[in-house]
């Protein structure tokens, strides 16, 4: 590839410099790739910290949903996104597995409880979307139960946000060798096997199951006003990046230079 002055200027800094030192094998061009990425994704960030001060000012309440299978990037997504907002006005919920009360309760009860307060900004790590595809793929649920939540969660999304609720769906798609592949990096980690759960582990195996349950969602639950936004995680920076610009084009703050 050939570098343009441009280029060889990022690439004679001293951040550049760092990151070639931590590779095992220097490449210029994946160094480039990462320079450009957080120059991007700073610019981004900034930007939402302009959302943020809208949404406190204006008293209004935003719910992002990050979706996806495992290991899309999720986590990683929702990091980049709340790094460098205040977490005074920002929450991020990942709920645990139901208790045995909630399990006897309207299913959607749990999730109603996290839901934004005014002039505040909450971030889903998976949601009641879980019932959706997760669960009848690793017989977390009966078909009842499942049936029952494909026939509401329209009308319940649909209620929520008629309430002044800015809601945003985001799903990271990831292909079965990319999945693959990171399940074993997470694997080998010592600091990162802890991770690992029984689902994860069988992720492989119910691939075709998870893909049926994961379009037939999709699908149904992509309406006009509450839509999603369907992104290729296998790339984690692209995807980074196209999410933070979709939540900036979902909410009505103005872009003014500080």
């Amino acid at each position: 590839m050939k570098f343009s002055k441009s280029d060889i200027e990022k690439l004679s800094g001293k951040h550049a410099l760092h990151q070639l030192l931590a590779m095992d094998k220097p490449d210029f061009n994946r160094c480039l790739e990462l320079i450009n990425f957080e120059k991007e994704l700073k610019e981004l960030q900034t930007e939402l910290i302009k959302v943020q001060e809208w949404v406190i000012k204006n008293n209004k309440r935003v719910l992002v949903i990050v979706e996806g299978g495992e290991f899309a990037g999720k986590s990683d997504l929702i990091r980049a996104m709340s790094y460098h907002l205040n977490p005074r006005s920002l929450r991020t919920v990942a709920l645990p597995k139901p208790s045995p009360l909630e399990l006897h309760q309207w299913y959607f009860r749990r999730y109603v409880k996290q839901m934004p307060q005014k002039a505040e900004i909450v971030l889903f790590d998976r949601s009641w979307y879980n019932r959706a595809v997760l669960e009848p793929v690793n017989g977390f649920c009966t078909k009842e139960e499942y049936s029952a939540f494909m026939n509401e969660v329209n009308q319940f999304e649909q209620l929520i946000t008629s309430n002044e609720l800015i809601l945003i769906k985001i799903y990271l798609k990831i292909s079965k060798n990319k999945q693959a592949e990171r399940l074993q990096d997470v694997r080998l980690n010592p600091l990162r096997y802890w991770e690992l759960t029984e689902v994860d582990k069988r992720a492989q195996e119910l691939w075709d199951d998870f893909k049926k349950y994961e379009n037939r969602m999709l699908k149904k639950t992509s309406t006009e006003k509450n839509p999603w936004l369907i992104i290729n995680g296998d790339n984690k920076m692209k995807a980074q990046l196209s999410s933070i610009k979709h939540i900036l084009k979902s909410i009505p703050y103005k872009r003014k230079p500080r």
